[in-house]
């Protein structure tokens, strides 16, 4: 509800959080218990979180990234607005955040951060903790852009550190991943994935795109899908620094064209069509009756993390607008229906038998081997008419591993089967504990990752910041005019995805 009151002669109206009711308890206590998770990842000696911290709470991991760095920035803004913390302990949580940031060590000719950094000195990270492996200096197109999101959104929720965090923002220079000629058969670019500032061992580019004078080695692969690697392309579209038509560079799917893209993981329906000059081929994917457009491992986080942060449904109706619901149907399809697990949500996580995995669901993502839903990797395989024959359908599916964070982003589609959802999982499992839900649970084997991640955990509380407090993140990005660039382009699309034979409008 908003609040108006009267500050002189000016009048300012605020957003206050109405009182809980019903669902909405339920999820201000699932926000009160994930907070807390995020909060003891917090290195006391310099205010950054780190990684990931155990089960109890107790034991944080010795690294850090921008992408976590960003997601606890707008947790801490979403705590604020929930009235779990004041408004002067956020500030001074933020505060903290920005001088750490002044004082990290970046690429200087860009200002992209580097992916890894010790939390409690702040100092580079040259060799993993646990292991003693070497770790190479890289800048990602995706973890600056996550980072990004959150200054964006640090100039419009605290003004009194809005000059800093602009400082910070403007700093960064997103032209450093953007290759203009990537797709010369559209008549724009792509992003590269990130560069290293020295040469790696493996495949790389030699590149300046940002114009520095200095040589930096980019991946050689480019983001061509519409994953949650759009982040960075978002980011650098509102700051001006990467041309508005690149929003139509990657690919819907890959274009019915013979066999030269038959690898991918079926055979698209579609048209060519022409936005702001650029050839889009907009096609979809076919699953149990519905008809969508896939991102690359078929995760919940590739399709419905960027949503969190811009209001993708709301800037772009005709396209991301009818893709999300039906992306969320299909996962819950597989998970209850196809699969037969009694539980969906299937995205990125900690492997609960060690280690950290992509799960998704096979059919929903372009690669065809994609990410499956279960430890044993049930893929399927439909084939390519005239290229790649179609392979039996798995007779079973083994032990799936649900993430109970996917049930979160699907929140602003299916409020009441994500909540149901989760429900089970804490009913069935030993899914919760004093930071919310742990990070995933295999659901045959019982077996359950007690661990909280500051990514996922971040996901959690940006979604229920965005369900409870009438869309705070949303509003927060889309201020300084972000919103006057990103939605006219976003806006032009329309796809044709369906839902058990339905369009969807």
């Amino acid at each position: 509800m908003r609040k108006t009151i009267l500050s002189g002669s000016v009048v300012l109206a605020l957003v206050v959080p109405a009182p809980p009711a019903n669902a909405d308890s339920t999820l201000h206590r699932y926000a009160k218990d994930t907070w807390r998770s995020m909060a003891a990842m917090v290195e006391p000696a310099t205010g950054l979180p780190s990684d990931k911290v155990t089960g109890d709470l107790k034991t944080r991991a010795k690294v850090t990234s921008p992408t976590n760095i960003g997601t606890y920035v707008w947790s801490t803004l979403t705590a604020r607005d929930l009235r779990l913390i004041s408004g002067h302990d956020a500030a001074a949580r933020i505060g903290r955040v920005l001088t750490a940031l002044e004082r990290l060590e970046r690429n200087a000719p860009t200002g992209q951060f580097y992916n890894w950094y010790d939390p409690a000195t702040l100092q580079l990270v040259r060799t993993w903790p646990e292991t003693g492996d070497p770790v190479r200096l890289f800048a990602s197109s995706v973890d600056n852009g996550w980072l990004a999101t959150a200054l964006m959104m640090v100039r419009n929720a605290t003004p009194q550190y809005a000059a800093r965090a602009n400082r910070l923002l403007t700093s960064m220079n997103f032209t450093s991943y953007y290759d203009p000629a990537a797709r010369p058969d559209a008549g724009t670019g792509l992003l590269r994935g990130g560069f290293w500032p020295e040469p790696p061992d493996g495949c790389h580019v030699e590149s300046d795109y940002a114009g520095t004078g200095t040589t930096v080695y980019s991946t050689c692969h480019h983001y061509g899908a519409p994953a949650e690697t759009r982040i960075g392309q978002y980011v650098g579209i509102a700051l001006g620094q990467i041309p508005r038509e690149s929003y139509f560079g990657p690919y819907r799917t890959f274009p019915d064209n013979g066999c030269d893209f038959g690898w991918q993981d079926q055979k698209p329906v579609g048209s060519w069509k022409k936005h702001l000059g650029v050839n889009v081929w907009e096609g979809t994917y076919g699953y149990r009756g519905m008809r969508f457009v896939p991102n690359w491992g078929g995760s919940m986080f590739e399709a419905l993390m960027p949503d969190l942060v811009v209001p993708e449904a709301a800037w772009a109706p005709r396209s991301w607008g009818r893709n999300h619901p039906i992306f969320v149907r299909a996962q819950i399809e597989h998970g209850l229906n196809e699969a037969e697990y009694g539980y969906w949500g299937f995205s990125p996580s900690n492997d609960p038998h060690g280690g950290y995995r992509e799960y998704g669901v096979d059919p929903l993502g372009m690669d065809t081997p994609g990410y499956t839903s279960d430890r044993e990797r049930t893929s399927t395989d439909p084939g390519y008419e005239g290229c790649r024959p179609a392979q039996p359908e798995p007779a079973a599916y083994g032990d799936g591993v649900v993430t109970p964070h996917a049930s979160f982003l699907a929140l602003p589609y299916a409020k009441d089967a994500a909540l149901d959802n989760l429900a089970k999982l804490r009913r069935d499992f030993d899914a919760y504990g004093p930071g919310g839900f742990y990070d995933a649970i295999a659901v045959r084997s019982g077996v359950v990752s007690k661990w909280y991640l500051a990514l996922d955990q971040g996901m959690v509380m940006a979604a229920l910041g965005n369900v409870l407090a009438e869309g705070n993140l949303h509003r927060y990005f889309a201020g300084s005019g972000v919103e006057a660039k990103l939605r006219p382009v976003m806006r032009l699309e329309e796809w044709d995805v369906r839902g058990n034979g339905e369009a969807i409008e």
